[in-house]
């Protein structure tokens, strides 16, 4: 009685029910704690979609099982990942976001916004290969918004267009954001000359306080009226802005910045690692998905860096093309590597400020390709 009783115990148990595929996925999401804990590769997102991961992949705990009927009851991450699934979680992130942000670059040079517009060439480029290798529209386009370098408005373009492929989307979103320091300087050297590194740009004007409060009304106007499937994410992000900019609501944008931005990170990195199931992932369309993200990745650099290429042309030498690479989204590391290398061409260069004009540009213009991508194909 008692063996049959530990025989029982052990085939029920989950080290009984072990697959191949449960035990790569354990291996990558060991991998990617270690990048999260030890390299610092975007940990605040990059450690609870490894932790989700490694859940998903324990046999019989069917964290993310939906409820077998009306009254049934779905595992604890099945409801969490709602959030995901309705657009919340990344909409709320952009509110944080939004409160986070200092639009003022932006809008005392706006000449920004077209490097940003151009750093999302690599969106285009890499939508277009994904195309011609047998991918669907929705899957392309998924895809390709990698190269807008924002997580939160893949995961959300995702959710909508192509969610099986929401796991390796966002892991190699958030996997090339933190690689910037290493992907983009190889381009920006490749791209521009040591005499256009050097360019020493002249201080910005003042902005002032109404046109930091009137830029995220306005923005949000134009933008929603043009591309209403983006108002989630404009909406949240101008909200937050605005939340900032005003000076009467301080505890809310305290709030937004710290205790919820904090709260929805952990819910949306866990749900989206929980998503990567063993049998799903481990495909060859996995790999090609990754590789799809670095060439959009690369090529949106090369977009915003051929921008800032022309614009220091039109100017006569007054600006310097560096900062066309901070046109990708990811505030504000895009920017410090703009700073970092032109400052090894000139160490009296002083580039951060001017370079988070096209970086949060690169926030915006992120956004509004997903906006497009969601009128043309959801």
């Amino acid at each position: 009685m008692f063996a049959d009783s530990l025989v029982k115990l052990l085939r029920e148990s989950g080290f009984f029910n072990l697959t191949w595929q449960s035990l790569i996925m354990f291996v990558l999401s060991f991998v990617l704690i270690y990048l999260a804990i030890v390299k610092k590769f975007e940990p605040l997102l990059l450690l609870p979609i490894a932790f989700g991961m490694l859940l998903a992949n324990l046999p019989l705990v069917d964290l993310m099982a939906a409820p077998a009927d009306a009254d049934g009851v779905g595992g604890l991450l099945y409801y969490l990942y709602l959030g995901v699934k309705k657009g919340v979680y990344p909409s709320l992130i952009f509110l944080g976001i939004g409160a986070m942000t200092d639009f003022g670059p932006l809008i005392a040079r706006p000449s920004s916004l077209l490097m940003g517009a151009g750093a999302q060439f690599g969106i285009a480029v890499a939508f277009i290969i994904a195309i011609s290798l047998g991918f669907a529209p929705q899957e392309a386009g998924s895809i390709a918004i990698i190269g807008g370098a924002d997580g939160p408005t893949a995961i959300y373009l995702t959710s909508r267009l192509a969610p099986h492929l929401l796991a390796p989307i966002a892991i190699a979103a958030y996997s090339y954001m933190a690689l910037i320091p290493m992907i983009q300087p190889p381009v920006m050297r490749l791209l521009t000359t040591e005499k256009e590194r050097k360019i020493k740009m002249t201080q910005m004007r003042t902005v002032s306080k109404l046109e930091r409060i009137c830029f995220p009304i306005i923005v949000t106007l134009f933008c929603v009226l043009l591309l209403p499937s983006v108002a989630p994410l404009i909406g949240m992000l101008m909200l937050g802005n605005l939340f900032k900019e005003s000076g009467v609501v301080e505890r809310l944008s305290e709030t937004v910045q710290n205790a919820l931005i904090n709260i929805v990170t952990i819910f949306l990195g866990t749900t989206v690692g929980a998503t990567a199931f063993g049998e799903n992932f481990l495909r060859p369309q996995t790999l090609g998905i990754i590789a799809l993200g670095l060439i959009a990745f690369v090529f949106s650099t090369v977009g915003g860096l051929v921008i800032g290429k022309v614009m220091c042309l039109l100017t006569g030498g007054k600006i310097n093309p560096l900062i066309g690479s901070a046109g990708v989204s990811a505030v504000p590391m895009a920017a410090r590597v703009a700073q970092v290398e032109g400052q090894k061409a000139n160490p009296a260069n002083y580039l951060l400020m001017f370079a988070m004009g096209p970086n949060v540009a690169g926030v915006i213009g992120s956004a509004v390709a997903a906006g497009i991508l969601l009128t043309l194909f959801a």
